[in-house]
């Protein structure tokens, strides 16, 4: 059986939904967790709403960069 890098490739568009997917679990559990430890809403959605931008470049690139390792490297 051929293996094919294409059949073990993940699409672009399947790696946008998984970012947007996690950046959401991931920037609410920051916002929860600023404003518990601050008080201070204004603060947690300033630091979420920076953090969800950031991170979700970041996520989206590192998915990128581990698709194009081989599968059978790792």
């Amino acid at each position: 059986f051929e293996n094919t890098s294409f059949m073990n490739s993940e699409s672009h568009l399947r790696s946008v939904m998984k970012s947007l997917s996690w950046r959401l679990v991931a920037t609410l559990t920051t916002v929860v967790l600023v404003w518990a430890i601050t008080g201070r809403a204004e603060w947690a959605l300033t630091i979420g709403s920076g953090e969800l931008i950031l991170k979700l470049l970041l996520y989206y690139l590192h998915e990128r960069a581990w698709d194009r390792v081989p599968s059978e490297r790792v």
